[in-house]
Formats: structure tokens, C-alpha cells, sequence
């Protein structure tokens, strides 16, 4: 734990270089070994439960697919094919509630197109949630709406299917996967996984052996720092776990062990460089089956050593903070590579990452909460506990209104999920409840908190059977992404530094949280 007060003394900066170095799976604290109640998300009233399960519907509103589809054709217009991408939504200022497009080179491109598809498997497998127009006086089809969302799907993967073979980037997870593996696992489409595959040898090129991990960055650049030495670094970002799923996926299309073992070595560097064992929170007296660990976002190392020459942050408080974020993408990581794997050791790892940010949710300032509508239940409710602050280490700068990162809670609800399944194949069934309990609780909250109250709807045409349209609820109130409140960056000294407004991953995940519940027969 660190302080309240900003530190950035040299004996701040040891300790959390001390913390760094010790191994993962060492906790001098030694948490009991036993599984035990981990949180306390294990036990949920009945009204509250229902409460829970009746927001969480929201994830199949027709809202959403209104919203989206109507994102998907305007962004079009003197941008076909698109060269431009929805990246974020702000909430303040002259553009407010309409999409920021970003070019396509950057790392985002991916998830709209991935958006587009969630909603495509949904409307093939999962019908009975994919509104269609049955209104009166409308003769507007389900087969109508599928077909305008197969066709923006062509439209807005077919640049993003032209990056395969990009060696600048490590983010060809994010920027291939979403659409192209789903397009592949929708309707075998050969081409898309040609792409994917190519994708995954074009991150593996990255490889700097000497140092066992996937090069993330080339470069960085804040006003404190310059890094831009491909000869003597080699930076690195807890992100990157995320990008390793595609070397899985692909090293069993290929029959090409190498692939998966890159990944292998990459997550397990970044146990040791990038996971910093948290001791049991004093005074807790709760108990947790795995270590807890907090994560740092960056660290440089000497490509031709393997040693480390420093830890850094680019996006959250401080260097010895931990980014909310960055606490997602590890989660989400290690609980994909135990996927595959099966190996304890990334289990373990990701639990304890989970078990952190869920105990950070537990203890965040009070400000989080805020009051909710009388619902009929006993007593006022809350909403905003599971709601992360952007750095769970930052200062409050607004009490009244506390800035948060509705898109890590999202991504890490996600990991909690599939860690769930996981844990169920395992046996561990009381802990596989409180993962799916905790995923459920952080999105209904997200949801209840952070969802745009301005609302979309589907229009369907009497006299033109096959003709779409979108129309604001409430004319003219308009805000194009789904949730509210994400920061993509708030760190001090960065160049691209902007928060608190919507963002095309938040969006994204949070459908595939609904998809992952139809998947697992949840919803």
C-alpha cells in the first residue's frame, strides 16, 4: 500500500522496485492456503439479486444495437472505406456525445468492427435477444436488420483485415481478433483466418529472446522521459497479455508450438517483472486462497541482458500506483493464458490480481457511492462501489464526482468471468461463484452508474419494408457510446491525455460480457 500523499522520493521508488523483485507466489504474509470466503460478494439478498439480474438485461437492449448501428453508417459518410475509426465519445465541451474517429492505425481501430460482430453472433445464435422490429405499422424484418449488419461488418473489417502483416505494433489482438476471429468462427471465411494466423506471426516477429517477452513499445515519450532506442530497450506494458491469446489460438491452427511458447515465456516474464506481490490488507479478515498482487504498467529492459533497467507508468498515477486498467488487463491476461495453458501458476496469478482489485473496489473513499432512485427495496441503495477509480492510488480531485475508468471494471468483470469457468472445470465451485458474482456485480453497477441515459431506437419504414433508421428517445439528446465515464488516459505528464467520457473498448467489452453470459447459458 502506499500513502495518500503523493511520493516521489528515492526511498518511495526503492520500495517499490523491492516489491518488484520478489518472486510471484511469494507472500511474506502467507494468506492461509485454503479456500475461504474471498470477498463480500458471496452472499446476495434476494431483492438485490433480482435488482442485479434486471439490470443486467440492459446488455440486450435494443438501445444498444440502435446505437451502434446508427454509429456504424453515419462514421461512413466521406469515410468509405473507412480510413477514420470511433475511438472515444466526450461528455464536455463542443463535440459532446458524438464519436472522436481516430486513424486507422491506431490501436483501437479493432473494437468497432469487433462491436459490429458481437452483435452479428448474437443475431446467428442468440435470437431470442436480438430485437427486430414487430411494431405496428412497420413491416421491417429481422432478416432486413441482419442483412445492413452483415454488410457494415464487410465494410468496417476490410482495413483492419490489410494490418495482418503489421511488425510496428504488438496490438494485433486488439486490432485483428475482435472482428476477424469472430468472422471466422461465424462463417469460416478461409480469408479472415488467413489474417488472423499472419497476425500472429507478425507479433511473434516482435520476440526479443533475451529478454523472454514481446517488444509493446518502440517508443515512449512524456514530459518527463524519452525512450526511443530500439538497440538498448525494450519496453514492455501489462496490456500486452492480452495480445497473447492470438498466439494461442493460432499455434493450434498451425500446428506451430513456437507461437504458443513465446507467449508462455512472455507471461511468465512478466510474472516476475511486472506483478508485485501485495501483502494481506491489515486488519482483513478475510482470506484468500491465492497471493494478492498489484500490477505496474511499464518496464524497460536491456534487450540484450534481460535485466531490468527501471519501471515506469505512461497512464496511470505514478510508478508505484496501481492503474485500474492496467489491474484489468492483467486479470483478463492471466486468466486467458491459464486458458490455455492450464499451468497453476498463471491461475494463481490471476486470482490474485482479481482478488487486489476487488479488494480496491472494497475500500475505495467513500465518494464512490452515490444515491440511487428508490427502487421499492427496504432501504436507500447505492450505486458506483464496483465502479473503479481511474488509479486506485490517485487523489479524489472532485469528491462529488470521482473520476473513474468504467472501462476497466468492464474488462476485468470479464476476466473474473472466464476465470469462473475455469475454477467450475476445477471443481472449485465456491470460488467459481464468487468470480461470476463479482463480474455480475461490477457490470449491473457500471451499468447502473455509468450507462448513457440518452437512449436510441430502431425506426421501421411502412412503406419501405427494408429500410432501418435510428432515432433519439428524446429528440435531440444524443450520446453515441453506451457507458459514460471511462479515462483513457489521466497521467500528469503525458502528451494524449484525456478522461471521463465513453470509449470504444468500454462499449465493446461490455457486449462481450453479455455474449460470454448467452455462451455460458447465463443469460
Amino acid at each position: 500500500m502506499i500513502s495518500d500523499t503523493p511520493s516521489t522520493s528515492e526511498d518511495s521508488r526503492a520500495g517499490s522496485e523491492d516489491r518488484m523483485s520478489q518472486s510471484p507466489g511469494t507472500d511474506t504474509t502467507a494468506p492461509d492456503s485454503q479456500p475461504t470466503d474471498m470477498m463480500p460478494l458471496e452472499s446476495v439478498p434476494a431483492d438485490e439479486w433480482r435488482k442485479m439480474q434486471q439490470i443486467l438485461l440492459e446488455l440486450f437492449s435494443e438501445n444498444i444495437i440502435a446505437k451502434v448501428l446508427r454509429v456504424a453508417v453515419e462514421a461512413l459518410e466521406n469515410n468509405d472505406p473507412p480510413t477514420v475509426y470511433p475511438e472515444f465519445v466526450p461528455q464536455h465541451g463542443d463535440r459532446v456525445g458524438k464519436y472522436f474517429l481516430r486513424d486507422a492505425d491506431f490501436w483501437t481501430c479493432g473494437f468497432f468492427p469487433g462491436i459490429l460482430y458481437l452483435l452479428r453472433e448474437r443475431a446467428a445464435r442468440y435470437p431470442q435477444v436480438f430485437p427486430y422490429l414487430d411494431y405496428e405499422g412497420t413491416t421491417v424484418s429481422s432478416s432486413s436488420l441482419r442483412h445492413q449488419l452483415a454488410e457494415l461488418c464487410r465494410t468496417w473489417t476490410g482495413p483492419v483485415k490489410a494490418m495482418m502483416s503489421r511488425t510496428d505494433t504488438h496490438d494485433m489482438g486488439f486490432i485483428i481478433q475482435p472482428s476477424l476471429r469472430k468472422d471466422w468462427e461465424l462463417s469460416s471465411n478461409e480469408d479472415s483466418l488467413h489474417a488472423v494466423l499472419a497476425a500472429a506471426r507478425s507479433l511473434a516477429s516482435r520476440y526479443v529472446p533475451k529478454a523472454g517477452v514481446i517488444r509493446s513499445w518502440d517508443v515512449l515519450r512524456q514530459a518527463d522521459v524519452s525512450i526511443t532506442s530500439m538497440t538498448d530497450d525494450c519496453l514492455v506494458i501489462i496490456d500486452s497479455m492480452m495480445n497473447l491469446d492470438l498466439l494461442y489460438y493460432a499455434s493450434k491452427h498451425l500446428a506451430d508450438s513456437s507461437l504458443a511458447d513465446i507467449a508462455t515465456t512472455h507471461a511468465r516474464t512478466l510474472l516476475k517483472s511486472l506483478l508485485r506481490p501485495e501483502p494481506t490488507p491489515a486488519g482483513s479478515n478475510k482470506r484468500h486462497k491465492y497471493p494478492l498482487y498489484s500490477t505496474c504498467h511499464v518496464v524497460n529492459f536491456d534487450p540484450h541482458t534481460g535485466g531490468i533497467k527501471q519501471h515506469r507508468t505512461a497512464q496511470g498515477y505514478r510508478v508505484d500506483s496501481t492503474w485500474a486498467r492496467g489491474q484489468a488487463w492483467g486479470i483478463f491476461g492471466y486468466a486467458q493464458t491459464y486458458n490455455w495453458t492450464k499451468d497453476e501458476e498463471f491461475l494463481a496469478a490471476a486470482c490474485g490480481l482479481a482478488d487486489y482489485f476487488l479488494w480496491r473496489l472494497e475500500t475505495a473513499p467513500l465518494c464512490v457511492e452515490q444515491p440511487t432512485a428508490s427502487d421499492g427495496l427496504d432501504c436507500q441503495r447505492t450505486m458506483g462501489r464496483y465502479v473503479p477509480l481511474w488509479d486506485f492510488d490517485a487523489p479524489v480531485e472532485d469528491e462529488s464526482k470521482p473520476l473513474r475508468d468504467s472501462s476497466a471494471g468492464v474488462i476485468a468483470a470479464n476476466g473474473m468471468l472466464l476465470l469462473s469457468q475455469s475454477l467450475a472445470t476445477l471443481g472449485d465451485a465456491t470460488l467459481a461463484e464468487q468470480y461470476q458474482l463479482a463480474a455480475r456485480r461490477i457490470v449491473s453497477d457500471t451499468l447502473e452508474l455509468s450507462l448513457s441515459r440518452e437512449r436510441a431506437q430502431l425506426v421501421g419504414d411502412a412503406q419501405q419494408g427494408n429500410t432501418i433508421t435510428v432515432e433519439d428517445v428524446v429528440p435531440g439528446q444524443r450520446f453515441d457510446s453506451i457507458l459514460k465515464n471511462a479515462t483513457a488516459n489521466h497521467n500528469s505528464q503525458d502528451h494524449d491525455r484525456y478522461s471521463d467520457h465513453g470509449l470504444v473498448y468500454a462499449d465493446y467489452y461490455i457486449l462481450e460480457f453479455g455474449n460470454q453470459l448467452l455462451r455460458m447459458g447465463l443469460a
